[in-house]
This record gives structure tokens, sequence and C-alpha cells, in this order.
């Protein structure tokens, strides 16, 4: 079962790994007797909407969880009352099918984990369970994951300057606040702003934002300058840039460098190093997940640049535990992009595209890291 959790959750569940035993589970899901019975343990499933309910024929509990993702087998066995685990990606449902009657399971929460108790009753017990009136339990979850967008430049920093005298700083805050207001009516995640005005906030302490508000997501939105280039494009994080241009719009950016630390857990120096390479592996692969779904988002709706997808050492995409990219909407050294950036309805749907791949990331964030050029 996909965690789902917080990144520095990431932390505590990498050290559970290396010093100590792991149960039988799929990706952290575990199944264990408890007395005549079994306990079920789904680790971050509550954090998410979920609905318990029942059927008679077969005898099964099905478990509906809309926005988490199932990253082991398909099916298990179980332990009875308990005879298999399925789970269909399509539905999002965790199918329980049982050996025989059971009693009200009892639910409960551990953090973000969804326990469930599941022990054998009567038969007329359960056909009341599994009557069509309504589930057995359900819930919405807990906070919602939080994503913070970065409107780049601001203040005395204008960012780049097309023809027309148009300025970055105030294209890319209009289109950072277009995209909030269509998150936010989405429902599905919490949106904050490394600056909502026209003030000018560093490099550092845009990523430190971020990490303080315990994010989920970092989007960086900016429209900036280069010759010959034209159309939107994403960057996620590599120390070794994947193009001269992408290159270049780093060491433009760049004008702090802070990648922030982590609060690592008192183990030996190798566990910690061990902890922070895991750490970031999950990071970067959440990071190229969120990519390609804007590129995927994009390319229907907007003009994009060749290679949408590149690479480069921007700093704000460098905290080392919550997925980041940077999205440049178009480059207002190109007349075109000038003159579209300059328009509401553009930015509008712009922004449309950008909020549909984050929410998309949010309820699927087990998709595959295939590249997407």
């Amino acid at each position: 079962m996909r965690t789902n959790l917080p990144r520095r959750g990431l932390l505590a569940a990498a050290l559970a790994a290396l010093v100590a035993p792991r149960p039988a589970a799929a990706d952290g899901a575990s199944l264990r007797a408890d007395g005549n019975g079994v306990r079920l343990v789904l680790p971050g499933a509550a954090t998410g909407p979920w609905r318990l309910s029942a059927d008679a024929r077969p005898q099964r509990l099905v478990l509906s969880l809309p926005r988490h993702g199932w990253e082991g087998p398909r099916l298990l066995s179980g332990i009875a009352p308990v005879r298999t685990l399925r789970w269909d990606p399509r539905a999002r449902r965790l199918t329980i099918d049982l050996t025989g009657p059971v009693a009200a399971p009892g639910v409960g929460q551990e953090g973000g984990a969804l326990v469930l108790s599941i022990r054998p009753g009567p038969a007329a017990a359960f056909a009341r369970l599994a009557g069509p009136s309504r589930p057995i339990a359900q819930g919405q979850g807990g906070a919602r994951p939080v994503v913070v967008l970065d409107p780049g430049h601001g203040g005395k920093d204008p960012g780049a300057i097309g023809a027309t005298g148009t300025q970055e700083k105030r294209i890319v805050l209009a289109a950072a606040q277009e995209m909030k207001r269509r998150l936010e009516a989405g429902g599905r995640c919490r949106v904050l702003m490394t600056r909502s005005r026209d003030v000018f906030v560093p490099l550092a302490s845009r990523v430190d934002f971020a990490r303080r508000q315990r994010a989920t997501l970092f989007v960086s939105i900016h429209a900036d300058s280069a010759p010959g280039a034209r159309g939107a494009s994403v960057y996620t994080l590599s120390e070794t840039a994947s193009d001269a241009l992408s290159a270049a719009l780093a060491r433009r950016e760049n004008a702090a460098d802070s990648a922030g630390g982590l609060n690592l857990p008192p183990v030996p120096p190798d566990v910690q190093r061990i902890l922070l390479s895991l750490v970031r592996q999950e990071t970067r692969q959440g990071s190229v997940r969120l990519a390609n779904m804007t590129v995927g988002a994009l390319r229907p709706r907007v003009p994009l640049l060749p290679n949408t997808h590149r690479q480069a050492a921007f700093a704000v995409l460098k905290s080392p535990d919550i997925p980041s990219m940077l999205v440049e909407i178009g480059f207002l050294s190109n007349r075109q992009d000038e003159a579209q950036l300059k328009q509401p309805q553009h930015r509008a749907v712009v922004a449309t595209a950008l909020s549909a791949a984050v929410e998309d990331y949010l309820e699927r964030p087990g998709l595959g890291v295939a590249s997407v050029g």
C-alpha cells in the first residue's frame, strides 16, 4: 500500500527498514493474527477519504480508497477469517475475501494508518452488516496535503522583461494566483504561496518556507528570457544540466544556493548517509512523476519547448524531501509568448493544465517515472 506520508515520514520509514525486521507486508500494509481474528494495518489510508462496506454473497468486506495507490502484489493470501486481499487499481478498492461471517470490524487510526480488527461473528449479524442501506464506517481523512506555489522574482527583482516591457514578476504572480484559485476550488489540497504580492523573497527562503509548511509539492513558476526559445517547459533537479539552455536558465535564477538540511535521527554517520540517499532518491522520483504529468497536461493546451522536460541545478528545486519542479510558462523574450502571457485567458489555460497535473499527482502518487520529452 502506498504510504503517502509527508516526506519527513520517509526518514522514520527508512530508518525502520534499516534497523528493524519487517513483517510480512505489501509496501507497508500488514495483516497479523490477533486473538481469534486479524489486525489489518494500512499506512497512509487514514489521511484520505475511505469507505468500508460488506457483501454477503460472497462474504467479503470492501474498502474503498479513492486517493490511495497500491504498489505491492494485487493478490495477497490472508489469515483466517481473511482468505485473501485483492487490490483493484482501477476502482481503487481493496476487497477482503472472508472464510466466513465476521462481526462488525473495529476501526481505528494510528498516525496516518487505518487499522481494521476483523473477528468471526454470527451469520445473522453479518447479513445485517451487508445490507444496502449504509456503509459500516467511513472517513474523510486528516489534513489535506500542502502544495506551495512559488512565483519567481518580485520586488526589486523584476525577472525577465519582454520587448513591450512586460515584467516576469507580474506575469508569474498572476499565473500562480490563478492556479491557486483553481486548486482550492478542487478541494484536494491546501495551497500556500511563497509570495502573494510584489515583494522580493530570497531563493533559500522560498525553499525554507516550503519545508516549514511540510509541503507535499513545490511548484516554482517562471517566464524567463532565452534567445530563440518559445513555449512552456518543465525542469527538475539535476546537478548536471540536460542541455545548455537549462544550464543557462539555472545560472540566471540561482542568485542564492541553499538546499537546507534534514533533521536526521541520532544514528551512526553511515546510516545517516543511507537515509539521506533514500529520501533524495524518493524525492527525485516524485519530482519526475510530477514533471511527466505536467508535460502531459500542458501538451494539448499550449505551445511547448522541444524536449519539454529538462533538468538543471535550480536552487529552488534543492529541497531534499519535497518533490519539486520549475515551470517556464513561456519566454518573454519571444514576442508570441509575451503576447499570450499578457492575456488572462491564456494564463487561465496554463493554470488549468498545471492544476490538473498537481491533482493527478496527489491522487496517483505511485505512478511510474518513465521519461516524457
